[in-house]
């Protein structure tokens, strides 16, 4: 994995798709076929938008799988779209607990803090999260709004 962050981190060229890609595919694997296939229905509910089932599915997920970072960034997701962002960010925490290079959960922490009006706790999010992975348009687009905000220049 490390291989693959050292190419992510690289702006240039297109190696760092690739690399993101991989990293992905990764952080998706359990270890096993029954956790996976939580993951898999919890992710499919949630983008069906059954927050009920993908809660349900990723609930069973976290308590059976503590420590697969993917279980806690999906369920964090689903809170989040349930409107529980205290317990969003606590999943967020959780994955970055178990996988600190977690550009995802780090982008999905700076959204949730920006939402909630922490926009110091956001922007800080956001760039920790670019220093791994520096063309996630998402955290990009939240530092550049941050900061037009900062200044004044954001409404």
């Amino acid at each position: 994995m490390d291989g693959l962050f050292d190419q992510l981190a690289r702006p240039e060229g297109e190696a760092w798709r690739i690399a993101e890609s991989d990293i992905l595919r990764e952080w998706s694997k359990s270890g096993s076929a029954a956790m996976d296939l939580l993951l898999k229905r919890g992710e499919e509910a949630l983008d069906q938008g059954d927050l009920e089932a993908a809660l349900g599915h990723l609930g069973a997920l976290t308590d059976h799988a503590p420590g697969f970072a993917a279980g806690w960034q999906a369920r964090a997701a689903a809170l989040a779209a349930a409107g529980q962002t205290g317990p969003a960010i606590a999943d967020l925490s959780q994955v970055l607990i178990l996988e600190p290079r977690h550009f995802a959960a780090l982008t999905q922490l700076g959204a949730l803090f920006e939402e909630i009006g922490d926009d110091d706790r956001a922007l800080a999010a956001y760039r920790q999260s670019l220093a791994i992975h520096p063309n996630q348009q998402e955290a990009i687009d939240g530092v550049a709004r941050l900061e037009r905000r900062q200044v004044g220049t954001d409404i």
